[in-house]
């Protein structure tokens, strides 16, 4: 199967991470409104991400983009697609986060978007979670209007720290019903 990794959608340019987007990476970390639910990240931190990111795109053709304004190229955040053990299970996982000058203006949603295109119509998944914090409401919305379902709360601990999140699913049938296939 030949997948196109780079993508086009009505207002931006989707790119597979790579080396080259560590800046990039770093800049859409270090906004303050992106730290608040990613935490302080230094710029190795960013490089050694475009690594992984960049290694599972050659091994899988499958992870996150770095997703640019078409008309005027300025960096709008990153998002996509990738690969999750979840629950016992593999899954293909939907996320992004954006600059905050960014918020509110539908971008998570066409990048939400693309992401399922990929999943559904290129890869065959039958199905695709997605998961944030359970009080991040936004994200959780953006995830409802893009057709996922709530199935339940995560408890995790990381770094000694506990977290709640809130775990949804969206179906290949579902996902068909919602675009009038």
């Amino acid at each position: 199967m030949n997948i196109t990794q780079t993508r086009q959608t009505a207002r931006l340019r989707l790119e597979p991470i790579c080396l080259h987007h560590a800046e990039d990476l770093w800049r859409l970390f270090a906004d303050p409104a992106v730290a608040e639910w990613y935490g302080q990240w230094t710029p190795e931190m960013a490089q050694r991400e475009v690594v992984r990111i960049a290694t599972a795109w050659a091994a899988d053709g499958v992870h996150k983009w770095m997703a640019y304004e078409r008309q005027a190229g300025d960096l709008v955040g990153r998002g996509g697609l990738s690969r999750t053990r979840i629950t016992g299970q593999d899954k293909l996982e939907i996320g992004w986060a954006l600059r905050r000058p960014y918020w509110g203006y539908g971008y998570a949603t066409e990048i939400g978007r693309a992401g399922l295109a990929l999943a559904f119509d290129e890869l065959g998944a039958d199905d695709v979670i997605a998961f944030t914090e359970t009080r991040n409401s936004r994200s959780r919305a953006v995830i409802e209007r893009l057709g996922f379902l709530y199935t339940q709360e995560l408890a995790v601990e990381e770094g000694g720290e506990p977290f709640t999140f809130a775990l949804y699913v969206l179906t290949r049938h579902a996902f068909g019903i919602r675009l009038g296939s």
